[in-house]
């Protein structure tokens, strides 16, 4: 999709930005004449991220945020107002996911969990959006996802919980926020095999590819396009929505027939 130049000098905070997802998203807005503010509680990574070649002729502001923290929180508010005195689109890519049985999950690793997944969106939606609303911008909000906000699993109650919270502050800041014309949407991105921390099996990863209708993972391309999408002016009439960008696996339970 051409966007011609209508994300040239908007500014774009992207929480994240170090894991796989991040760095997708953050190419895409490079691409097409963003600055971005990149976060991520992994400082060294992105220092790295920072000095690649895709960013190089765009400003970049890096931050190493501790989003279980909401003094570090807001000392990101604080940096995005002091270089841009507000932004223009807010990624909240970040999150965390480890699995733990509720039934042996302390209370620090929940509310770990949900302040991550939770707490830091609500956050930070409401501090930078504050900011918009100062310099009257018309902002974007971009929630990432996941279709454990709709199905769980024994180990991951914890996190399908936080993103079905994510879920509906979606919607009730969609609300909030429509009279100052800032919209706020969800992305639920398809399986990466890459963004996963820890290593998967080759027969794992086959496994969830024969449950995507379309018959691959996710690419680089795939997400954030739909990001662009939701962030430019084709979609200046859309927010409280949630788009799944999962290659069918959503529609339902896949399996192929056999031959």
């Amino acid at each position: 999709m051409d966007f011609g130049d209508q994300f040239s000098g908007k500014r774009v905070v992207i929480t994240g930005a170090a894991g796989i997802f991040g760095r997708w998203i953050a190419e895409a807005f490079a691409k097409v004449g963003a600055q971005l503010c990149l976060s991520d509680i992994r400082g060294e990574d992105l220092k790295v991220l920072a000095r690649d070649p895709a960013f190089q002729h765009t400003q970049v502001l890096i931050h190493q945020t501790d989003l279980r923290d909401s003094s570090s929180i807001e000392d990101l508010a604080v940096v995005i107002e002091k270089e841009w005195s507000s932004a223009d689109i807010l990624i909240n890519n970040a999150g965390i996911y480890h699995r733990e049985r509720l039934m042996d999950m302390s209370p620090q690793a929940w509310q770990g969990s949900l302040s991550v997944n939770v707490t830091a969106p609500f956050l930070l939606t409401q501090l930078l959006a504050k900011q918009m609303i100062k310099d009257e911008k018309a902002g974007a909000v971009i929630n990432i996802s996941s279709a454990a906000s709709n199905s769980t699993q024994i180990g991951g109650g914890h996190y399908s919980t936080g993103k079905a919270a994510l879920a509906m502050l979606t919607r009730a800041f969609a609300l909030e926020l429509a009279p100052h014309h800032i919209r706020v949407n969800a992305v639920v991105p398809g399986f990466a095999p890459g963004s996963e921390v820890s290593s998967l099996s080759d027969e794992y990863v086959q496994n969830m590819i024969a449950q995507i209708p379309l018959g691959r993972t996710s690419g680089p391309h795939d997400a954030p396009q739909a990001i662009l999408y939701l962030c430019s002016q084709e979609a200046s009439f859309i927010t409280g929505a949630t788009l799944h960008v999962d290659g069918g696996k959503s529609a339902g339970t896949y399996k192929k027939a056999d031959k």
